[in-house]
């Protein structure tokens, strides 16, 4: 075993603050990675504030990793020492259901495993994520990061990018599709970025009027605010599909009346109580309301090479391990442009 600094959370309603840990020493497939930048998602919040209910304490945040591979087991074929990699928000699965078998490790049939707050495939040992200097991943579970893009804002990539990548991609979002993004937030801007670069045309729906010039720059056509009951009337039918990135409550109906006849409103969010959705509001139209979780390995790279290759990444903003505090809660206020990574070095 080694040990290797990291931030935990001790429980639901104290800071996190420094810890230490230990890491396995890499087995025959494992790659060993000195963690270089951890990106945070609203996730980590949650997770940390156990209001998804289910946290381990201690526990350590942090699913969107990007670091050095330092050592690999004598059996990995894909990576060396010096290799610049990644790892996002599952790091193992049973590999050998359907879901596993079709590049779908993400809807694992036995469960995967999370990278962190999560059980092992041995169903005992508890997972541990990037806030902390070092990671060992399976190698099946560790992704190439091109040294093209900045590193820092490459972190994100493995959530917030395949979140939205993953949907655009099975839905086949193109060229002359008028697509909505609601909430112009980590989720939402990368959905902005990554749906226009595929020629869809882009409307960001916010509640502020302040993200407007943001949402233009990102790469969206159009902007429209959902604080006007009337606004959001002269809308009604106008959109293929909605990505709605809001984890907090609100009303599905109001977002599913904004759809053409067979659109289709793909929930990223997860807000923290059921939604009452109107029967009518999907019959009406035959319309869909649909739900779409991360990607599977292959699609996550898929994701990172396309990003590379047209120049996309998160827009951020980098802080040190003892700021993450500050930044949860400037998090819960929507005060971040649109994602805080961590720079690791700062733990060291």
């Amino acid at each position: 075993m080694k040990a290797v600094k990291a931030y935990a959370a001790k429980s639901a309603d104290t800071p996190l603050e420094p810890w230490q840990l230990d890491r396995r020493e890499p087995g025959p497939t494992d790659v060993e990675i000195e963690i270089l930048y951890s990106g945070v998602c609203h996730s980590d919040i949650h997770t940390a504030r156990n209001e998804w209910k289910g946290t381990v304490y201690p526990a350590v945040p942090g699913h969107e990793i990007v670091g050095k591979v330092t050592r690999v087991g004598e059996s990995v074929t894909r990576f060396k020492a010096g290799d610049t990699v990644g790892v996002g928000c599952f790091v193992d699965s049973c590999r050998h259901c359907r879901n596993c078998n079709d590049d779908l490790e993400q809807y694992c049939e036995n469960g995967h495993t999370q990278t962190y707050n999560s059980l092992s495939q041995d169903r005992k040992t508890i997972t541990y994520g990037g806030y902390s200097t070092h990671i060992v991943v399976t190698e099946h579970f560790v992704l190439n990061v091109s040294d093209k893009l900045p590193l820092a804002n490459v972190a994100p990539l493995l959530c917030a990018g395949i979140t939205t990548y993953s949907p655009l991609k099975h839905w086949n979002v193109k060229k002359g599709d008028k697509l909505a993004v609601l909430g112009l937030g980590g989720l939402g801007h990368m959905a902005v970025k990554l749906a226009s670069s595929m020629g869809a045309e882009v409307t960001v729906l916010s509640r502020s009027k302040g993200k407007e010039a943001d949402a233009q720059r990102l790469g969206a056509k159009y902007f429209q605010l959902t604080t006007d009951p009337e606004n959001m009337k002269s809308m009604a039918g106008s959109f293929n599909y909605i990505i709605d990135t809001v984890s907090a409550d609100h009303d599905y109906n109001e977002y599913l009346a904004l759809l053409r006849t067979n659109g289709v409103m793909i929930l990223l969010g997860a807000p923290p109580n059921p939604a009452d959705v109107s029967a009518f509001q999907l019959i009406g139209g035959r319309r869909s309301l649909v739900g779409s979780l991360v990607g599977g390995i292959k699609e996550t790279q898929e994701m990172l090479n396309y990003c590379a290759e047209h120049n996309i990444s998160s827009d951020i903003e980098l802080i040190s391990m003892d700021q993450i505090n500050e930044a949860y809660e400037r998090t819960l206020a929507g005060d971040v442009k649109y994602r805080f990574v961590i720079d690791m070095k700062s733990l060291k």
